[in-house]
């Protein structure tokens, strides 16, 4: 049973080195290729066909308080918003709480949208004023309560 977190390791790397990698590919050709996007479903299932509508729907929001230049990703999901933490690889959804947390999968569908968006540019930029932040994140944050 030693083994289990390397493993669980080797994969969450192969998924996200070959995320960034289709990315990188993509991003040079202007779209994603049809290989590519077998690819990803070959690697992410039914999770990439809900993060690749998420993204032909604009759903993914990339939040940008002025002045302080605090940003904040958002996914809008089919029940409510979802606040991502790319930095942390971090999602308030209930996939990420039973499945990504329990070494299931790595990525959720809205993380996974989050990181093909903000490599390949394909999110809605939103500006908002400093002074909004708190609440908005109170309204974000409210939804795991």
């Amino acid at each position: 049973m030693t083994n289990r977190p390397e493993k669980t390791n080797e994969i969450e790397i192969n998924e996200i080195d070959t995320l960034y990698a289709v990315c990188r590919q993509a991003k040079a050709e202007g779209k994603l290729s049809g290989k590519n996007l077998t690819g990803l479903y070959d690697l992410f299932g039914q999770r990439f066909t809900k993060a690749l509508e998420a993204l032909k729907e604009n759903r993914v929001k990339k939040y940008t308080f002025r002045p302080s230049n605090r940003v904040v990703w958002i996914v809008v999901g089919r029940e409510r918003d979802y606040l991502i933490m790319a930095e942390a690889d971090f999602c308030t959804c209930d996939d990420f709480y039973f499945r990504v947390l329990d070494k299931k999968i790595h990525l959720c569908y809205h993380l996974l949208a989050q990181k093909i968006a903000r490599n390949l540019g394909w999110f809605a930029p939103i500006d908002e004023n400093d002074e909004l932040y708190e609440s908005l994140m109170d309204e974000w944050k409210k939804a795991t309560t």
